[in-house]
């Protein structure tokens, strides 16, 4: 099977999946389902379930084991993309082409619907059909990208780092944080479910750690060289807000000199992995040349 086919059939099972659980729009409180709905069936490129899918495969885990890992990271990425899109935050107006959640809705339901999503997101692993040991390595794994450690330490970065010039060092450990965690969990999580070792683990965090910068920094040069209709986002919004940015700190060629050494990286990463490890493999090669 190709990896295209591969990942459809895997993008219409989580689809499916999120689909299911996620409240129904019709119950109470209807305005909150139907913003958690809006947030997390919105589209976009399902790269962290794909991760959790890919890592899983490389191991030949059960597919059911992956459900719920691969919604769990969604949704918490959705929530994310609600709570950074707020006028506290980003003030952001435009996300995967229609308008952000506090715009379709407002941002006291912006709000609750981003918090209702990342306790679901644990909701969800809890209730799954998995073995207690890996249901609680799930939990940590995704507690710890998501929190001061991971994620939301890696947005406190960026909103501290508006408005001054940071060192390439400083840049690379907030997008670790903000962007890279969650990256690495999605990988981690579906390398559990299939029984990784140790060592295994291992050089796949090394894998998605450069992942996660490479993912930032193709972003970087996007929101320079692309469109908002193209990135279905606000495009420029990094120079408008004064962040450092790789374009800004290295030139676009020194960014993208980055980024293919990045893609070295993780092809050394996977090498050991041989052809089991082809869909994380692709899965790279789509998140560094991707054109949104």
């Amino acid at each position: 099977m190709s990896t295209e086919a591969l990942f459809a059939g895997w993008i219409a099972r989580t689809e499916q999946h999120l689909h299911t659980a996620l409240p129904d729009p019709d119950a109470a409180p209807q305005r909150l389902h139907q913003a958690m709905r809006y947030a997390a069936l919105g589209g976009g490129k399902r790269m962290r379930p794909l991760l959790v899918r890919a890592a899983g495969h490389l191991f030949a885990a059960d597919p059911a084991l992956l459900d719920a890992p691969a919604s769990a990271v969604e949704l918490i990425h959705a929530y994310s993309l609600v709570h950074d899109d707020l006028p506290a935050m980003d003030d952001d107006a435009l996300r995967r082409g229609r308008p952000t959640t506090h715009v379709a809705f407002d941002e006291a339901t912006a709000i609750l619907a981003g918090d209702a999503l990342q306790t679901r997101a644990f909701e969800l692993l809890a209730d799954a059909p998995l073995p207690p040991a890996l249901a609680v390595a799930c939990l940590r794994t995704l507690a710890t990208a998501s929190g001061a450690a991971g994620m939301c330490g890696g947005q406190a970065l960026d909103i501290d780092a508006t408005g001054r010039r940071q060192p390439l060092s400083g840049l690379e450990r907030m997008h670790a944080l903000k962007t890279g965690a969650l990256i690495r969990a999605a990988v981690r999580m579906g390398a559990l479910c299939g029984g990784a070792g140790d060592a295994e683990l291992a050089r796949l965090d090394g894998f998605a750690d450069a992942l996660g910068v490479a993912f930032q920094v193709r972003d970087d040069i996007l929101d320079v060289e692309a469109s908002s209709e193209q990135l279905g986002k606000t495009a420029g919004k990094d120079a408008a807000q004064d962040k450092s940015t790789f374009p800004a700190l290295l030139g676009m060629d020194g960014a993208k000199a980055r980024l293919e050494a990045l893609a070295a990286d993780m092809r050394d990463a996977l090498a050991p992995f041989g052809a089991r490890a082809d869909a994380l493999s692709a899965l790279a090669e789509l998140a560094i040349r991707r054109s949104h």
